[in-house]
C-alpha cells in the first residue's frame, strides 16, 4: 500500500491571499514551533546527510539511521493536510501509516496529528490550485510514495533551504513578500552549472518526462509572481 504527495506552488492576488493567510499561517507556525520539529531541523543543519545512494547501508547504523529518519519526517510532515480531506486518516492507505521496514524512523509517522481532516468550508486546496492566477503557471509536483520537498532539501542542503520563506515547502506570501524574498530564493535555488550537476545527483525523484524539475519550478514561480505582482501559496500535502 502507499500514498501520493503533492507540493503545489500557486499564485493569487492579495485579496485571495488575505483570507488564505488567516487559515494557513497559524497551521504552519504551530507545526514549526513543535519541539521535535525544531530539534530535527537543528540536527540536520548541524550534520547534513550523506548522498542518498548510501542510505541503504546506513539504515543499519543506529545513529545514521535515526538521522535519516529524522530528516525525512522533518521534510514530509504536512500540517496543511488539515485543509483538505482527500483521504481517510484511519485507512490502510493512510500516508502516516508505515509500510517501510524501518517503521520507527518512517517519515510518514505524524507527530502532530496533522493528517486529520478539516471541517473548514472556506478553504479547499483543490479549488485554490484550479483557480490560481493565470499569469503564473503553477508548480505541481505529484509523487507516488515520495516527497518533492524532501528531495529538494537534500539536494540543496540546509544553508540554502534556510533561505526559503515559510517552513519546509509551506508558505502564504503577499505580493510584497514575494518581491522582497526573491533575492533570497535566487540565492537558494539559482545554481551555477556545476552546482546544478551536483544537486541533480542528489535528487532521487522518479520524475516523468513532462514533470517540471523540482530544481526549476519553485524559482520560476517566484520570478513570475514577483513580475506579475502576485502572492504565492506553497502547500505540501498528502493527496491519498
Amino acid at each position: 500500500m502507499g500514498f501520493t504527495s503533492a507540493w503545489a506552488i500557486t499564485a493569487h492576488t492579495d485579496d485571495v491571499m488575505a483570507g488564505l493567510r488567516a487559515r494557513v499561517l497559524p497551521l504552519i507556525e504551530r507545526h514549526r514551533r513543535l519541539p521535535e520539529v525544531r530539534r530535527a531541523w537543528l540536527a540536520w543543519c548541524a550534520d547534513p546527510l550523506p548522498d542518498h545512494r548510501d542510505w541503504d547501508e546506513l539504515w543499519g547504523v543506529p545513529e545514521k539511521g535515526q538521522a535519516i529518519g529524522s530528516f525525512l519526517r522533518l521534510t514530509s510532515e504536512a500540517p496543511l493536510d488539515y485543509l483538505h480531506c482527500s483521504h481517510d486518516p484511519h485507512s490502510s492507505d493512510d500516508p502516516h501509516s508505515s509500510d517501510d521496514p524501518h517503521s520507527s524512523d518512517d517519515p510518514r509517522s505524524s507527530q502532530d496529528g496533522s493528517a486529520g481532516c478539516s471541517d473548514d468550508t472556506e478553504v479547499h486546496l483543490y479549488d485554490l490550485w484550479e483557480t490560481s492566477a493565470e499569469e503564473v503557471r503553477p508548480y505541481l509536483g505529484f509523487y507516488r510514495k515520495d516527497y518533492a520537498v524532501s528531495a529538494l532539501f537534500h539536494a540543496i542542503g540546509p544553508e540554502r533551504a534556510a533561505l526559503l520563506p515559510g517552513w519546509c515547502g509551506d508558505f502564504a506570501l503577499t505580493a510584497e513578500e514575494v518581491r522582497r524574498s526573491l533575492p533570497a530564493v535566487e540565492r537558494a535555488l539559482g545554481l551555477t552549472p556545476l552546482e546544478r550537476v551536483a544537486a541533480e545527483e542528489r535528487i532521487w525523484l522518479d520524475a516523468g518526462p513532462d514533470d517540471e524539475p523540482v530544481l526549476d519550478g519553485p524559482l520560476r514561480c517566484w520570478r513570475e509572481a514577483a513580475e506579475a505582482g502576485l502572492g504565492l501559496l506553497g502547500a505540501h500535502v498528502h493527496l491519498y
